[in-house]
């Protein structure tokens, strides 16, 4: 039998067949995907082929071939650093969202996201959610990013989940596709699907006020059939986003403002850090390039693997309002 795998736990798997039947599975023994080497070697959106088997009285699935995979989006595991994590598969859109507070969502945080999006072909659209809680501080730094990112060529929304606001917008985006939601936790991510399909009713909690983080309320990787001929992959909550396999000369590529300036480089190899004559540096000097972005590069390129994990907001704050200044 054929399925979509709709959810994973990491040792059962959810898989929906095309007769709309759903059949709990495992897998034999170790499942290695080949040049992956992954803590989940089978992922939500894979198809997967399987046998059922009657166990006690239950029927029960046992996965034996991934088909191959058109796309997959994936991160380095915090806790295992030589290993990879993949979040979903088979994506057409993934829309990562934003909040500027309660939680914050640093521009190193999207910068890392949104260059693993391009590197493995997935649309990547920015959502900042909660408009409704923004004072006129927090709506200018909103704003700001919102220009910053729209000014390179990405799609960005403003919603509010609670307020059902900005919705109609997102859900066209949606239509006949499968989308991803990603982002920190307590970003709101099961509050604005439940907002899009109320029936779902997923479980949600409140942001922790004593460290101003989001409490984790989805723990596996779930798809969702929606009624406006949607699917949605609902995911847990990350902190910090690991790049995954990218080479040094490669990774200028996945930020597109960097990329149309490339051919302007004096060298074709150029790295934009220290060369002579580099439009990227040149751009950079007359602001044309947001700082933020250039720093995010920089700690790509130099493999800085502590700051996935622990991210500082204020430093890109500072940033954005020294950008902010000229």
């Amino acid at each position: 039998m054929t399925g979509i795998v709709y959810k994973s736990t990491g040792s059962w798997y959810t898989v929906k067949t095309k007769e709309d039947k759903f059949f709990e599975c495992r897998i034999k023994g170790k499942f290695r995907m080949q040049g992956i080497k992954s803590t989940n070697p089978i992922a939500v959106g894979d198809v997967v082929d399987f046998d059922v088997d009657n166990v006690d009285e239950a029927t029960i699935g046992t996965i034996h071939k991934i088909h191959e995979r058109k796309n997959y989006i994936v991160r380095k595991s915090v806790n295992l650093s030589k290993q990879t994590h993949i979040i979903a598969s088979n994506i057409d859109v993934v829309f990562l969202l934003v909040t500027i507070n309660n939680p914050t969502t640093t521009t190193s945080f999207i910068d890392r996201f949104l260059v693993t999006a391009n590197a493995y072909g997935i649309e990547a659209v920015l959502v900042f959610n909660k408009i409704d809680t923004y004072d006129d501080t927090t709506l200018d730094e909103q704003l700001f990013l919102q220009y910053t990112y729209e000014q390179i060529g990405y799609k960005c929304l403003r919603v509010s989940a609670t307020e059902n606001k900005g919705l109609d917008q997102l859900k066209q985006m949606m239509v006949g596709n499968v989308s991803m939601f990603s982002g920190h936790s307590g970003v709101g991510k099961s509050t604005l699907v439940n907002a899009l399909e109320p029936a779902l009713n997923l479980k949600t909690k409140q942001i922790s006020d004593q460290h101003q983080q989001g409490l984790h309320t989805t723990t596996f990787a779930e798809m969702f059939d929606l009624s406006f001929d949607a699917r949605i992959i609902d995911t847990p909550g990350i902190r910090g986003f690991g790049i995954v396999d990218m080479e040094k000369q490669e990774i200028g590529d996945y930020f597109p403002e960097f990329f149309v300036l490339k051919e302007n480089c004096k060298f074709n190899n150029c790295l934009h850090k220290e060369e002579p004559n580099c439009a990227v540096k040149e751009a950079l000097d007359k602001d044309e390039i947001a700082w933020t972005r250039y720093k995010t590069y920089l700690q790509l390129l130099e493999g800085d693997e502590d700051n996935y994990r622990n991210d500082i907001y204020g430093d890109d704050r500072a940033a954005s309002d020294e950008t902010r200044k000229s």
